[in-house]
């Protein structure tokens, strides 16, 4: 283990790595490997994190988002201690006989190494490609360091809703979307399918015609959906307001996960997770569609597809925030 890492040391290992397997490949299908990668995917965790799962959620975003992925893991103890391990992660596409693979490094840091991280990981960052920065630490993100660290990034991803304070989690990322980092929240990402479903209901004409008579919006939310439910109900607001209806809109505690409401004199909508079905109620009606359990795959998956600033996560981020902070 060293103080020092040298990222020549590293960038010699990946090349001796893909030598290796090329010969490898040739020599035992005789197809050889092909190298994607289409971004530089930098992940901060925790040392304690399940490095199974972990790993095999950046193997399942491979074949779709390609990359030279970089994984730091954090040890809250510890002196400059840096040490680094390199590997791919491939798969071979059905019906072909050539492997796919991508590169990825490990680094294993303590806190007190943080500042050394930039000069490592900036060399290793593949040219003339994005990087893309996914925090898992929720208390990296509150440390002096973590602002060097996400400045090499074009894009940062985190969940706001394991952060400790979730109003201060908003409006902190609140001010960071006003600089030239795309930022993407995971608890925003979540309320995808939730924002569909709401906004199918009034594709219907006479539904559309009764949305003016909407007088009251509630979320209600359990353990850990708290900035969700305030993304949720600045975003119904938001909508409501684009077609003429102004509506406060009420964020309250409750249980399980989400349920959002909206009532009129003749109208009544809701939505509420049921397992793994999305339970849709207008008025006496009800029916359900299938929502599964929020994971790292699908919200990252959904993120990384997203490369250009998102007009409408950044309006309803300064909503929620507004939101949030006028009912203290």
């Amino acid at each position: 283990m060293s103080a020092v890492l040298s990222p020549d040391r590293i960038l010699k290992e990946l090349t001796d790595l893909w030598v290796s397997m090329g010969k490898e490949g040739h020599a035992e299908e005789g197809a050889g490997v092909l190298r994607a990668c289409s971004m530089t995917l930098l992940v901060l965790s925790e040392a304690a994190d399940d490095v199974q799962r972990l790993g095999e959620t950046l193997a399942a975003l491979m074949p779709e988002h390609p990359a030279r992925t970089i994984l730091i893991r954090l040890r809250p103890e510890g002196g400059r201690e840096l040490s680094e391990r390199v590997y791919a992660q491939c798969w071979m596409p059905f019906g072909q006989r050539r492997q796919i693979c991508c590169e990825q490094i490990e680094i294993m840091a303590s806190d007190a190494a943080l500042d050394d991280l930039p000069a490592v990981v900036l060399p290793l960052a593949v040219s003339d490609l994005p990087v893309i920065l996914w925090c898992r630490s929720p208390r990296l993100v509150n440390m002096p360091e973590f602002g060097r660290i996400a400045s090499m990034a074009r894009k940062v991803m985190l969940d706001s809703g394991q952060l400790p304070d979730p109003k201060a989690a908003l409006r902190r990322l609140a001010v960071a979307s006003s600089g030239n980092v795309l930022l993407g929240d995971l608890a925003w990402t979540r309320l995808t399918r939730w924002r569909e479903m709401l906004s199918q209901v009034f594709e219907n004409r006479e539904r559309l015609a009764q949305l003016a008579s909407v007088s009251s919006a509630r979320v209600v939310f359990g353990n850990g959906w708290e900035t969700a439910a305030w993304y949720m109900a600045a975003w119904v607001g938001g909508a409501l307001e684009s077609v003429g209806v102004k509506v406060a809109p009420k964020v309250i505690p409750g249980e399980g996960t989400l349920r959002v409401e909206l009532e009129g004199p003749d109208l009544r909508v809701s939505l509420e997770r049921q397992d793994e079905r999305l339970v849709v109620s207008v008025n006496e009606l009800s029916h359900c569609t299938s929502l599964p359990q929020p994971s790292d795959y699908l919200t990252m998956r959904e993120e990384l597809g997203i490369v250009r600033p998102d007009s409408v996560y950044n309006r309803t981020l300064a909503s929620a925030v507004a939101l949030a902070y006028a009912t203290d």
